[in-house]
């Protein structure tokens, strides 16, 4: 398990495995690769992130994720793995977010991705991505260091 605080000094806490802090978590991020680039999402607020958001009533965490891909950048999820969860102590609430890893087939143009600009793609994410001003918080704080470390210790990018 890892700790830290976030971009807010909220307690944060990282497990990259199936032990989790809830088995029913209310939000999903996911990373998402598609051809050889980065799958990322501009949001209109945050900046660029990879996609994610709330779990919909009865709606399971995986099936959330593939949602959510295809709502904010018209990805076609070919395949969702688990990576991990995390815990945010924020101000107000507790909030447990499952992370999971995506592999995109295709990309359908849509008229709206919903609170966000649609599809970005990168070829490399930036080393100095916590100083860059056009990404979001959510990727500015040890979770994306992490899951990187994680992705590549277990072959999967």
């Amino acid at each position: 398990m890892k700790t830290f605080y976030d971009h807010e000094g909220c307690l944060v806490r990282l497990v990259m495995d199936r032990t989790s802090f809830s088995t029913n978590p209310r939000h999903v991020w996911v990373i998402c690769r598609y051809e050889n680039g980065w799958l990322l999402t501009k949001h209109r607020k945050r900046g660029l992130e990879f996609p994610g958001g709330k779990v919909e009533g009865n709606e399971q965490p995986e099936d959330a994720a593939v949602r959510e891909v295809m709502e904010e950048t018209g990805g076609v999820v070919a395949s969702v793995t688990f990576i991990g969860q995390y815990e945010v102590h924020s101000k107000n609430e507790l909030i447990h977010k499952n992370i999971y890893f995506a592999q995109v087939k295709s990309l359908i143009e849509k008229e709206n991705y919903m609170e966000t600009d649609g599809p970005i793609i990168l070829n490399t994410l930036p080393s100095n991505i916590k100083d860059d001003h056009r990404f979001s918080f959510i990727m500015k704080d040890d979770v994306l260091t992490s899951c990187m470390e994680y992705l590549a210790n277990e072959q999967l990018i």
